[in-house]
């Protein structure tokens, strides 16, 4: 098994770990956040009914100019998926990193959908 391979199992595994007590509902849906190496994204998830009830990604046309892998460009992530509930009239989260550290970037999303006004 190469080393990426077993980097990304372990992050699964721990994705899985935090999946089994996270769960979203349409009153306090789950902010799942996945970064990459390149970008970063974050989600709000219904998950009775599967569905996505709000999205931002640094690979939108509104943050496409700046680099999406640094923690600028997740602060802008963040603060964008917090406005974006707010228009769904939504107000508290859960929040599922995803697997990935609570550290720089998804740290850096999370303080500024806080700054925004979503609760968790």
């Amino acid at each position: 098994m190469a080393r990426t391979d077993h980097k990304l199992e372990l992050r699964r595994r721990r994705h899985a770990r935090v999946r089994r007590r996270v769960h979203g509902s349409a009153g306090r849906p789950r902010l799942a956040v996945f970064r990459s190496n390149k970008h970063i994204s974050a989600q709000l998830i219904d998950d009775d009914t599967g569905c996505t009830l709000a999205a931002a990604s640094s690979v939108e046309g509104e943050l496409r100019g700046t680099s999406g892998g640094n923690i600028d460009a997740a602060s802008n992530v963040g603060a964008l998926v917090a406005s974006r509930a707010k228009d769904a009239g939504i107000t508290t989260v859960v929040f599922d990193r995803g697997g990935f550290a609570y550290h720089g970037r998804v740290a850096a999303l999370a303080d500024a959908a806080r700054a925004e006004g979503l609760e968790f």
